[in-house]
């Protein structure tokens, strides 16, 4: 490929900020308190990982690059409000995300509630105007990994786990629905925008290494809070082993948990063999995700 992956990333990143902006309302619309809190948890940070996903794995097969700018903007939508919602006392209870104090600190717990709803209802409104024969199909794929059996249940899962005792199978049944559902589904969804005969074609090997992406994600992100600090990583670091969350480091160990994160990196970069040059650009960000340091 001509462009690298840094003017990639560049520009992609660029694209999805563009469509974020323009799906969310002014700060000044009324009424200006949810609006202005809406633009504030998701624009102008966060690394944008599933977007890039989103992007790569439709340029893989061919996807048009308005479809997959919408929904890019809609998978970080979901995963905006996502943080939000996680952040809540009643939640992780956390006041630092992305480098800045979290919504609930700066609105309060009632504002911060409905900011969240209302990033997730936005997500399906824009996911549903794409003009697409597959648009339906992805709505509905977004919906199941954010929805019991994907991310929200997975975030049960984890806070019924709390303060106990968890065997490595559940922990990976945990984090395949509370992190990799909606990874998964990012990857998915910018093939799917490809249309049907694109879409099945790729899909064996492109779930493959969505489901790898996925736990890969989450044990990476398990070693860097028990090794990043909060000016790196953007929120607060130790934050699992001072809640008594099971985490692959609490169960693995520190070691094991690299053996496993650079196995997965090995899995996903080998599913997308059969994809060629074109599948370059997830190559890459099966790189940026496991060797990340924040």
């Amino acid at each position: 490929m001509s462009q690298s992956f840094g003017d990639w990333m560049a520009a992609s990143l660029a694209r999805v900020e563009h469509a974020l902006e323009s799906a969310l309302p002014a700060a000044d619309t009324h009424p200006a308190a949810l609006h202005e809190a809406m633009r504030y948890a998701a624009l102008g940070a966060g690394k944008r990982v599933r977007p890039l996903l989103v992007m790569a794995a439709g340029e893989s097969v061919g996807a048009p690059g308005q479809a997959l700018e919408a929904a890019g903007c809609a998978v970080e939508l979901i995963h905006c409000y996502s943080l939000v919602h996680d952040d809540l006392p009643c939640m992780d209870d956390d006041v630092l995300r992305r480098g800045r104090p979290t919504v609930h600190v700066v609105w309060g717990e009632a504002l911060a509630m409905l900011v969240g709803d209302a990033l997730q209802a936005r997500a399906f409104e824009v996911l549903g105007g794409i003009d697409l024969p597959a648009t339906a199909r992805m709505v509905a794929e977004l919906a199941a990994a954010a929805g019991s059996t994907g991310m929200a249940g997975g975030q049960a899962i984890d806070l019924a786990a709390v303060g106990g005792p968890m065997a490595q199978a559940a922990l990976e049944g945990m984090h395949r629905r509370k992190t990799g559902a909606l990874l998964r589904a990012s990857v998915r969804l910018g093939a799917m925008a490809a249309g049907p005969a694109a879409w099945q074609a790729a899909q064996p090997a492109l779930d493959v290494y969505a489901d790898a992406i996925g736990l890969a994600f989450q044990v990476v992100d398990d070693i860097l809070d028990v090794e990043g600090d909060a000016a790196t990583l953007g929120k607060t670091a130790g934050k699992d082993a001072d809640q008594e969350k099971p985490t692959y480091v609490s169960v693995l160990g520190l070691d094991e948990s690299k053996r496993m994160a650079a196995s997965l990196h090995d899995a996903a970069r080998a599913a997308l063999e059969p994809l060629g040059a074109a599948g370059t650009r997830l190559r890459e960000l099966a790189d940026l995700i496991v060797l990340r340091r924040s």
